[in-house]
């Protein structure tokens, strides 16, 4: 089994397009997303099929030669066979792999697995599994892989969801599923997902900054602990800066949200989150000096580490509002760094 060392989960919207095309070629080398797609519900099967191949043209642009996954994991019936459908219609020229799971509708499921068949790019299988393992999930996965045509390649995700403090067997329920899923079949690929990102509140950031342990990390080095052989072969996988919610909505426009934002910084153990006004007059002044204070910390990694140090530098530095972004540059901004640092810390 050979695959990526790093799975980001991305939602298919522009901060997280143009995140990962500033990643450098190295970085880009070692990173495979996992591309979600966002839900639409209610629009006429035309308007949602554009919408759909929109989403693929775009982030099949943004990947170019480099393979990576597309899901729309909260998507009903009909958007995703035109997710299925719009993957087939490209698939000589997209380097996107379709993905499925033991609870996606059986016309999704069919397609997923006729376009691994007649393409050769494979798919991938995402098991959720937010809480603990449910064996019943097993018998499932198990009909679906028995499914696969032997010859077709595939990948397992599997999918934690949140992990936070409250997840403290995260990791043994981790080892219990993949103990069931792993035999199941030579995998591609395969990788535990999770997202210790917390949901930015105001509560949380009351007090200006706030500094949030990165509780997926924590468990993925408990996960990586064990002696079982399968887990020299696992991949990394997180939602990046953001929490698990953000891959059904987009940044905040600034229009019925809260007049502020968020700087983000990732560092060993923890993210670090920084209180930004989105207006004001006093607004570019006071997210520079956020800026600053990022810079100011022992765990900055110096403006060479990254576009991510080098846009914050640049923002602490510069005088005036120019370059001192918005919702969605700070959440490209951190996608970077984050990227970047999580790739390079999965190096052997």
């Amino acid at each position: 089994m050979s695959g990526p060392l790093y799975v980001p989960v991305l939602p298919a919207k522009s901060h997280a397009r143009k995140a990962y095309r500033q990643l450098s070629p190295a970085v880009q080398a070692a990173v495979v997303p996992l591309w979600n797609l966002p839900s639409r519900t209610g629009l006429h099967p035309d308007v949602l099929a554009t919408d759909v191949r929109q989403d693929i043209r775009e982030v099949s642009r943004v990947q170019r030669h480099h393979p990576a996954w597309v899901d729309a994991p909260f998507a009903d019936e009909v958007q995703l066979s035109a997710l299925a459908e719009v993957l087939s219609a490209d698939a000589e020229v997209s380097p996107l792999r379709p993905v499925t799971g033991p609870e996606r509708p059986e016309r999704h499921q069919a397609a997923t697995l006729e376009h691994a068949r007649s393409t050769g790019s494979g798919l991938a299988i995402r098991v959720m599994m937010p809480g603990e393992w449910d064996d019943a999930v097993a018998h499932r996965v198990r009909d679906l892989v028995a499914r696969v045509d032997p010859a077709a390649e595939a990948d397992l995700l599997l999918d934690l969801g949140a992990v936070r403090a409250d997840r403290p067997d995260a990791a043994k329920e981790s080892l219990r599923a993949l103990d069931t899923l792993m035999p199941l079949m030579p995998w591609r690929t395969a990788a535990v997902l999770g997202g210790g990102f917390p949901d930015v509140t105001a509560r949380l950031l009351e007090h200006g900054t706030a500094v949030e342990p990165r509780w997926d990390w924590l468990a993925w080095r408990e996960l990586t602990s064990s002696t079982r052989e399968f887990v020299r072969r696992l991949a990394y996988g997180d939602y990046g800066v953001d929490s698990t919610r953000g891959i059904t909505r987009g940044p905040s426009s600034g229009n019925g949200g809260p007049p502020w934002g968020v700087l983000r910084y990732t560092t060993e153990d923890s993210f670090v989150l920084a209180k930004v006004p989105t207006g004001g007059d006093d607004r570019a002044a006071a997210i520079r000096a956020a800026a600053r204070e990022i810079l100011a910390s022992p765990d900055f990694r110096g403006v060479t580490a990254g576009a991510g140090e080098a846009w914050l530098r640049d923002c602490a530095r510069g005088q005036g509002p120019r370059g001192t972004g918005n919702a969605g540059v700070w959440l490209q901004v951190g996608n970077v760094q984050h990227m970047t640092y999580v790739a390079r810390s999965l190096q052997p």
